[in-house]
């Protein structure tokens, strides 16, 4: 009888019984680039390397590798000679970085001392070996960078993976109050409704009012968007209603108006609240029996459209001050969405964060992959007033600048670093002034607490409530509590 291969399907059996996967089969599967400009050296590294199982690339002096780097995003090890003519070892290593994210880099060099080796590690190498190379602890050393390899993979797999469970549309959240806005989208979304969305600047409004329509029976069907605030009260009658040949000057020809694109899919009205009151009354009167004239035109025309507003203002403020329709609110707020600002959800950050950090890496083709602690907590005591825009902007600049694969305290603006500190220092100072007074009951106490805190937050109850640490609606039931009047504070 023939005797049985042990490594038949590439499995190697024991006498116990067990099998193990032949090591030999997984480690063929690694490709390594090899880097010398003496071809003697190449060649003999070649041969053991792939004696070994592994697949291997090999490139003479640094702008052949950078080539093969190029064309081969398999690459999983990079083995380079520091000192070549032309592009040295670590000149390659920044070279590719401008290509993509770099597997790890093992330096190999015969004039090793401590400084190129911390020079080497600083600049992010993963290793570096001593030459003449030790034969058997280079294959130990090739698998812990493979294995590193892998485990980036799939970290960066699992990263996907969970970006997509915190992403609705698009939007990023883990906090209650945007699992309660995405619980709302879903539940309106179906429906045609109109919905008005409130929010700050930069908290992402349109995004929502676009998942609104990808959740409606109208996603087939075109969303149309029209920015109130970008457009004077006549361009945004023409542009809204539209218009006919000799309306105007300049009206040369008969042209649809948003609201006739949009028929039958969603119209999307951003700063709704810098509509003018004409306006409103034009666009009150469509509401009210889906009909509209052209500018010019003595006929109407009659369309299908589901509303989406947003705004940041206070509207009734500004039907106090006779800005806004109250009749017209009526008409756009059978559904409120209110996005909570960025400093209401400071547990979204992170998960922010490591989205645009990414997001910025790839499409600046810049070799950063996480940021530093210090960082995150810098990010993390901002109040970002200008809230989700603002915080892309701030990391696009930080993945710009940063020369490290991973984003410090050193690469955000300063005026970050300032308003991180302040708002670390109120909330040390909320917490000291909240230690017991001989003579002050607990009442008084939390009184002079929360009236104090939101004087300092000059009456940003949103800003006060995150310096207490509560939420928004906690800190308005103790104000009712305590009695404290805002007028007052």
């Amino acid at each position: 009888m023939a005797k049985e291969d042990p490594f038949r399907d590439g499995n190697l059996s024991t006498p116990d019984g067990y099998f193990q996967m032949d090591t030999r089969k997984m480690v063929r599967e690694k490709t390594v680039l090899v880097v010398d400009d003496r071809i003697n050296a190449l060649k003999v590294l070649m041969l053991f390397l792939a004696d070994k199982g592994y697949r291997v690339l090999e490139a003479s002096g640094g702008p052949q590798a950078l080539a093969l780097f190029q064309d081969h995003p398999e690459i999983d090890v990079v083995l380079s000679d520091l000192k070549m003519p032309g592009m040295s070892g670590l000149d390659l290593y920044k070279a590719m970085l401008q290509v993509r994210l770099v597997p790890p880099f093992i330096i190999m060099t015969a004039y090793a001392t401590v400084e190129t080796a911390i020079s080497a590690l600083k600049e992010g190498v993963t290793d570096y070996l001593i030459k003449p190379l030790n034969y058997e602890e280079l294959p130990i050393v090739l698998a812990k960078a493979c294995r590193q390899a892998e485990m980036s993979r799939e970290l960066a797999a699992l990263r996907r993976e969970v970006r997509e469970e915190q992403s609705f549309h698009g939007m990023l959240g883990v906090s209650r109050a945007m699992r309660e806005v995405f619980e709302m989208v879903r539940t309106v979304g179906p429906t045609d409704a109109a919905v008005l969305i409130t929010g700050d600047t930069g908290t992402g409004k349109e995004l929502l009012a676009h998942s609104l329509h990808e959740e409606s029976r109208r996603r087939e069907r075109p969303m149309v968007c029209v920015n109130c605030a970008a457009l004077t009260e006549t361009l945004l009658e023409a542009e809204m209603f539209g218009y006919v040949k000799g309306a105007f000057t300049g009206a040369l020809t008969d042209r649809k108006g948003r609201l006739e694109m949009a028929h039958e899919g969603t119209l999307f009205l951003d700063e709704i609240s810098n509509m003018s009151l004409h306006l409103q009354a034009k666009f009150l009167r469509f509401l009210q029996d889906g009909s509209f004239e052209p500018v010019g035109a003595s006929w109407s025309r009659k369309v299908d459209v589901r509303l989406v507003a947003a705004t940041n203002a206070d509207l009734e403020t500004q039907i106090a001050g006779g800005r806004f329709m109250r009749d017209l609110l009526y008409r756009i707020e059978v559904i409120a969405v209110h996005l909570p600002a960025l400093r209401e959800r400071i547990e979204d950050i992170p998960i922010l964060v490591g989205h645009f950090t990414a997001h910025y890496a790839r499409h600046y083709l810049k070799s950063v992959d996480g940021v530093a602690p210090e960082a995150m907590q810098a990010l993390l005591d901002y109040p970002w007033p200008g809230n989700v825009r603002e915080l892309k902007n701030c990391l696009a600049r930080a993945v710009i600048l940063s020369k490290k694969p991973v984003l410090t305290r050193e690469d955000l603006p300063q005026k970050i670093i300032e308003g991180a500190q302040a708002g670390a220092g109120l909330r040390e100072q909320g917490r000291k002034e909240a230690s017991p007074a001989e003579g002050v009951t607990l009442k008084d106490m939390e009184t002079r607490l929360i009236a104090d805190t939101i004087r300092r937050c000059q009456g940003n109850k949103t800003l006060a409530a995150k310096v207490l640490g509560i939420s928004r609606k906690g800190l308005y039931e103790k104000m009712a509590r305590l009695g404290i009047r805002e007028d007052l504070v």
